[in-house]
């Protein structure tokens, strides 16, 4: 089949679209692409927060990290559609009660950058289920620490601890190692 012309159109938000013009048809491929927005959530109860062991996944970027729940905004979601719809699907539970913590910005080697809005939540209702993509636990604040965690979210973890107001961390990393940090606009 000769082509008589592709374009391309990108967007980290949106699918990429190829166009491709033949003679005597027109074809459209569209390819769906993750959004790089992304939400995080610490549910709280008592003196724990649900992590998610993330083990069940194969080549996934987390596999055997413990991190919050959350997931890919999907086309048109605001971050809290995105973060109800994501902790819904990932623990059965609905959130009733839950706070906007902070934005962080994940740059890491040839990856586009991700930008994570970062959630907790102390009220909620139903029952958790079992979760796809790895195994929830209610683990308790003293123990977190000596999770599996990536360097960077002991970071945020401990800004959450200390109950910091609102903010902005940047976290660049280089081959899997947290290389640079800068909260606020001003390096860590």
């Amino acid at each position: 089949m000769e082509h008589l012309e592709a374009v391309r159109l990108d967007s980290t938000l949106f699918p990429a679209i190829h166009f491709y013009f033949s003679s005597p048809h027109f074809f459209v491929i569209i390819e769906f692409m993750k959004s790089q927005l992304t939400t995080l959530c610490y549910i709280q109860q008592n003196d724990s927060y649900l992590m998610l062991h993330r083990v069940t996944k194969k080549n996934d970027i987390n596999h055997d990290k413990w991190i919050g729940v959350g997931g890919h905004f999907e086309h048109g979601e605001s971050p809290e559609e995105c973060l109800l719809r994501e902790v819904k699907e990932e623990t059965g539970l609905t959130l009733l009660n839950y706070k906007f913590r902070g934005i962080v910005t994940f740059v890491s080697d040839d990856n586009p950058a991700e930008y994570m809005c970062l959630y907790t939540a102390d009220e909620f209702e139903g029952e958790l289920k079992e979760c796809d993509e790895g195994k929830l636990e209610w683990v308790t604040f003293d123990k977190i620490p000596s999770l599996e965690l990536w360097e960077g979210d002991r970071v945020f973890l401990n800004l959450l601890k200390k109950n910091a107001p609102f903010f902005s961390l940047k976290l660049v990393y280089k081959n899997g190692a947290l290389i640079q940090t800068v909260l606020n606009g001003q390096p860590m």
